[in-house]
């Protein structure tokens, strides 16, 4: 095509008035300028913060006169950031970027400007997947106060960024957690902005171990003197069971534990039994390791609480321009860090960061062992286990099922062809409850009752019924189904056994049977030994046989004579004369 017909064919674009209101063809920039250019030309058009920023020389004179100095490039990569702080581009780049460290520096100009038209639209809300090493600089950016107005919004700006960008570059976890928790340190913000973290997670798992260790197991005995061993009749932890306490515990097992309690089949069906379990055989073998092993059970599987120097911000671009102040920060109680002459440390659990695969071990055979009790229809393979394992898991097995299957509910049948007798023994109840004055009140009352063929008896009876057969109907559905023979146990089922004898009529007094006799000398003379012994010649627990001596001698006193303290179950101080009385004139 001739210049003649160029010339022409601009002419007639420019004469255009639509085409001179459009924005694309300002005067600023095609008026004066060819419209083809070289590449070298189109430098011209780097906006000039750019070249302000590329001006800044790694080398700074003294500007008093000494010795200049190398800037690192931390440094320069900071001072270069103040520069660009508020600078914006609208110039897209579609190419890759990729440097191990990125800066500035690293950067061709096409980079520059698609990276800050990136950084434009995440400071407006909009981010949208790159190139990774733009993902990072803008991390780099924050943790050293580029873009932000105070260290709290620093915070929430880096968090923001590694939630949305994480599901772009899952990679950027391992990273963007360390610079978030040492950004809260290196500024003192509240450490619970890190309540939620895995670090402090972690940590609070340790915590909770290191509390079971030291608070249920015992201390060791002074130099010189034998340990107390423990009675196989105690319970390793306390009956019965602290449900909170419990359940803290067996959380923390399951976050430091490769074998995971909470997925097992058993613990759906149940749970309560594998949480008592698993959580006394941890403490069990808190104990072995003090007495056998020359760390804790904590220290062995985890590490030992150390201090070493640390690096803020390790594995990537920061620069401070003042040194820090001295200071101490604590994460959580065994995570503390130290700042003195402007070299840190961390005071923390130094060892393994991950799940115990030991614990998993521990766990494992806590499962698999008491399925054999629980669930043997669904055992768990069987794998090699110490041998001193394998028996602290038995014992607390036995221990546990014993104490639960004597502390169930018991199933009672009430045979309803003999409410005559009861509705006869709820009259003579009344009568003998009743004072002289209520009697003499009571006598029209009554003889109208006998009139009209209605005994006033049976209400109160069919009320006594209603009430004892409302929960003995529940505890239907809690009949125990737990068998122990595989671990040489037999779990009494608590079959009701009669605490008196009942005489057939109904004036007849009731007696005790020798055990519960036995049972009332051995409170009244506040002898555990023989009291232990009649309960186990009752073949009943203990509660069973108190609630039976309770009902027996409930027409000698009209009140309950037995009840639970502290301390144990006592004779009420009221009662013990009457009981003395009633004992020797049996």
């Amino acid at each position: 095509m001739a210049d003649q017909d160029i010339k022409m064919l601009i002419e007639r674009i420019m004469a255009e008035a639509r085409t001179h209101q459009s924005a694309r063809f300002s005067h600023e920039v095609y008026a004066d300028e060819p419209i083809l250019k070289t590449g070298r030309q189109m430098q011209n058009f780097l906006p000039d913060q750019y070249r302000k920023m590329r001006e800044i020389s790694r080398w700074q004179d003294d500007p008093k006169g000494g010795a200049g100095r190398w800037l690192s490039e931390a440094e320069l990569f900071y001072r270069q950031g103040l520069l660009m702080a508020d600078f914006e581009d609208d110039c897209p780049y579609n190419g890759t970027f990729n440097s191990y460290f990125p800066t500035y520096n690293a950067m061709s100009d096409r980079q520059l400007r698609g990276y800050f038209t990136w950084r434009a639209q995440v400071r407006r809300g909009t981010v949208e997947e790159t190139s990774t090493s733009f993902a990072f600089l803008y991390l780099y950016e924050l943790i050293c106060g580029i873009g932000v107005d105070n260290p709290l919004d620093g915070f929430n700006k880096i968090k923001a960024f590694w939630d949305v960008y994480r599901a772009f570059e899952p990679g950027i976890d391992r990273f963007a957690r360390v610079w978030l928790q040492d950004y809260a340190v290196f500024h003192g913000l509240d450490p619970k902005l890190l309540c939620d973290s895995k670090t402090v997670i972690f940590d609070n798992a340790l915590i909770e171990l290191r509390r079971a260790a030291r608070d249920l197991v015992p201390a060791p005995a002074p130099s010189g003197q034998t340990p107390t061993r423990r009675k196989t009749s105690e319970p390793t932890l306390p009956l019965p069971p602290d449900e909170e306490r419990e359940e803290r515990l067996m959380a923390a097992i399951n976050a430091l534990s490769t074998y995971n309690l909470n997925n097992s089949r058993l613990d759906r069906s149940h749970h309560r039994d594998l949480r008592h379990v698993a959580c006394s055989a941890y403490v069990r073998m808190a104990r072995y390791y003090d007495t056998h092993r020359k760390t804790g059970i904590v220290a062995s599987l985890f590490g030992e609480e150390t201090a070493m120097p640390y690096t803020m911000f390790a594995s990537a671009v920061f620069f401070a321009p003042e040194r820090h102040e001295d200071c101490e920060y604590r994460l959580d109680p065994i995570h503390i860090y130290r700042c003195q002459n402007g070299f840190w440390e961390c005071l923390r659990i130094h060892g393994s960061r991950q799940k115990s695969s030991k614990l998993g071990e521990m766990m494992r055979a806590c499962d698999r062992r008491l399925r054999l009790a629980l669930d043997p229809a669904h055992p768990l393979k069987e794998e090699k286990v110490p041998k001193y394992l394998a028996k602290i898991i038995d014992d607390e097995i036995v221990a546990w099922l014993s104490w639960d299957a004597a502390h169930q509910p018991v199933k009672i049948d009430i045979d309803l062809s003999q409410l005559g007798h009861i509705r006869s023994a709820a009259a003579q109840t009344r009568e003998a409850l009743l004072i002289d004055e209520e009697r003499e009140d009571g006598a029209p009352v009554e003889a109208e009752a006998a009139d009209s063929g209605q005994p006033e008896a049976e209400p109160v009876a069919d009320a006594i019924v209603e009430a004892v057969a409302a929960p003995i109907r529940q505890d239907e559905t809690d009949e125990p189904t737990i068998s122990t023979e595989q671990f040489g146990v037999v779990a009494p089922l608590l079959a009701p056994t009669p605490a008196f004898a009942a005489v057939a009529p109904a004036d007849a007094t009731n007696e005790l049977t020798p055990a519960a006799d036995t049972y009332l000398r051995a409170l009244l003379e506040h002898n555990a030994v023989q009291a232990e012994s009649a309960v186990v010649q009752s073949g009943q627990s203990e509660d069973m046989l108190v609630d039976s001596i309770n009902e027996a001698l409930f027409d000698l006193v009209g009140d309950t004579v037995i009840e639970f303290s502290a301390a144990g179950p006592q004779i009420i101080e009221d009662y013990e004369a009457d009981v003395r009385g009633y004992l020797d004139h049996e």
